[in-house]
């Protein structure tokens, strides 16, 4: 019977802005006057190198970041400097702060929680069933659920640059389910990526699979995990 859950962040509980909503909301704070057609196109190429963390995802990668890009999450420099490669890539306005644009993604603003993300923690929370946030991941998440209310429903963060391991390493599981304190068999693993967060079940975690779409198509992804949990 499962006695615990693990959640992804990015696509499980919450999803960032668009490209266009996250270039815009830098644009207008740095007061960079782009026209509508030099936004369109940037974001046109900020999506094909994967510029947004969370976002798109590169349809190429400059050999050069290769290795960057691999290790992304394991230290917040790699993971800046593989970010803000990519959009150095696009190749954006000169006048264009690549490291301005890279902090805004981290704005608490720039991500938007699943609708039924606050509702499924409360439950689990209520049925103390203790819950991890397990990411691959360059900064630290922890800003983003204090800023939606979420932070006093989770138990734990297992950050990969924390850990120095990124899913689908057992180790980064390991480490979860030591923090909730239970064998993995008692442990559900929630998350959109098959290959990184199912990665759990080799210890024999659960896995409960979501799609990483956009917040308003997805009301209600997390909430059938609840029949299998203990009422």
């Amino acid at each position: 019977m499962t006695k615990g859950v693990m959640f992804d962040f990015s696509g499980t509980l919450f999803r960032v802005v668009s490209t266009a909503e996250w270039l815009a909301a830098h644009t207008a704070a740095a007061g960079l006057g782009l026209s509508t057609r030099e936004q369109a196109e940037l974001v046109d190429r900020l999506e094909e190198f994967g510029a947004l963390p969370g976002g798109v995802p590169p349809r190429r990668i400059p050999a050069e970041l290769q290795q960057a890009w691999d290790t992304r999450d394991l230290t917040p420099e790699v993971h800046r400097t593989a970010y803000t490669g990519l959009t150095r890539a696009a190749e954006p306005p000169a006048a264009l702060d690549v490291d301005a644009l890279y902090d805004t993604h981290m704005a608490p603003a720039s991500w938007r929680p699943y609708p039924d993300a606050a509702p499924v923690l409360r439950e689990l929370r209520r049925r103390g069933v203790p819950v991890a946030v397990v990411s691959n991941i360059g900064w630290d998440l922890r800003p983003i659920f204090r800023a939606h209310g979420l932070d006093e429903l989770v138990d734990s963060y297992v950050l990969s640059y924390e850990v120095g391991a990124q899913k689908p390493d057992p180790a980064i599981f390991e480490a979860a389910c030591a923090r909730l304190g239970l064998a993995p068999a008692d442990v559900l693993m929630v998350g959109d990526d098959r290959t990184c967060d199912g990665g759990a079940t080799a210890l024999g975690c659960g896995f409960h699979p979501v799609e990483h779409l956009p917040v308003d198509r997805r009301p209600d992804a997390l909430t059938p995990l609840l029949a299998d949990l203990p009422a």
